[in-house]
């Protein structure tokens, strides 16, 4: 199903929600919906939980209590329609490829084991490297790159798997201003298309046009609309400020 498909129904919805490790909660009473198109920002420290309930998002830890629903589906479970960026993907340290194999990667969920890439997947690799302006070094080898550029690259990567749902894990990390707003104007553009992006930050300025953020302390402090949650009352509670943000 197309992300245009699905513009009638919510993206992600959590209920009760709690999230963890073994028999261990990280956060608990988590609850929010995310509609096709919108934005998500799970925002905190390290160690607020926010990787946590991202990857139970992704399907990658099961959920200790209540649901969550990722494109009307289990997580996990739609592999081709949901995205989903480590915040250190292994590639970057394992795998002897250049930049561009590394985008092409983006396509293998939509391919399966059998299908070689075709056209469209092409295009829409060659679309990823030139929206995340990774041309310049497309063909030299990942580790040889600087981390903004290997952030760039597996940004692309993310992009060039046109999923209905894209999870990144700390996405403007290591990007210098350039490339956060080259990675800014990206995300506005797949959000107009009907893709819903959840991502976890510990930067305020990335929940600024966010429809949903969750505000995290290894509990939650608020959940809502930016003005709602982004106050100095509920900043010191989950960064310890001391003063007027």
């Amino acid at each position: 199903m197309s992300a245009a498909a699905i513009t009638a129904i919510t993206a992600i919805t959590a209920r009760d929600l709690a999230v963890g490790y073994g028999n261990r909660a990280v956060v608990e009473g988590i609850s929010f919906d995310v509609p096709a198109g919108g934005l998500l920002c799970l925002i905190g420290t390290n160690g607020s939980g926010k990787s946590t309930l991202l990857k139970t998002i992704a399907g990658l830890l099961p959920p200790l209590e209540g649901t969550v629903t990722v494109a009307g589906g289990e997580p996990g479970a739609q592999p081709a329609r949901v995205g989903y960026l480590a915040q250190r993907p292994a590639s970057s340290f394992t795998l002897p490829l250049c930049a561009a194999d590394v985008v092409a990667m983006g396509r293998f969920a939509a391919l399966g084991l059998l299908r070689r890439a075709g056209r469209v997947d092409r295009e829409l690799c060659a679309e990823a490297i030139e929206r995340m302006e990774v041309t310049p070094f497309a063909g030299r080898p990942l580790l040889e790159l600087s981390g903004g550029q290997q952030q760039r690259t597996h940004l692309a990567q993310a992009l060039a798997r046109r999923a209905d749902v894209l999870l990144l894990d700390e996405p403007t990390a290591g990007l210098d201003p350039s490339g956060r707003e080259t990675f800014a104007q990206a995300i506005a553009t797949e959000r107009a298309r009907g893709c819903a992006v959840a991502m976890a930050t510990h930067d305020l300025g990335d929940a600024e046009g966010a429809d949903v953020v969750v505000l995290l302390a290894a509990r939650v402090v608020a959940i809502g609309h930016p003005s709602e949650v982004l106050t100095d009352e509920h900043l010191r509670a989950s960064f310890g400020f001391t003063g007027p943000h």
